[in-house]
């Protein structure tokens, strides 16, 4: 089940702890620039849409190129308007 932000900050004003499922081989890596991608695209790491949003943005090694993030923040802004 997904939650969505109004439901998310009820939960916990009400102190509730949210689980979330792991699927095997659907983790996000401890990385300081994913973190900061999420956040930009409006996302928080138990987004329901997180793993997917990590896979296309592609390797986060390539991504640490000034380039490459210039190239990504157009696709950062219009995820955040969603």
């Amino acid at each position: 089940m997904s939650w969505d932000g109004v439901q998310i900050a009820a939960l916990e004003a009400l102190g509730h702890v949210r689980y979330r499922v792991e699927v095997p081989g659907q983790t996000l890596p401890e990385d300081a620039l994913l973190d900061a991608l999420l956040r930009a695209s409006g996302r928080r790491r138990d987004a329901a849409d997180a793993y997917e949003l990590y896979r296309s943005f592609g390797t986060l090694d390539a991504l640490r190129r000034a380039d490459a993030k210039r190239a990504l923040w157009p696709r950062l802004r219009r995820l955040r308007a969603r």
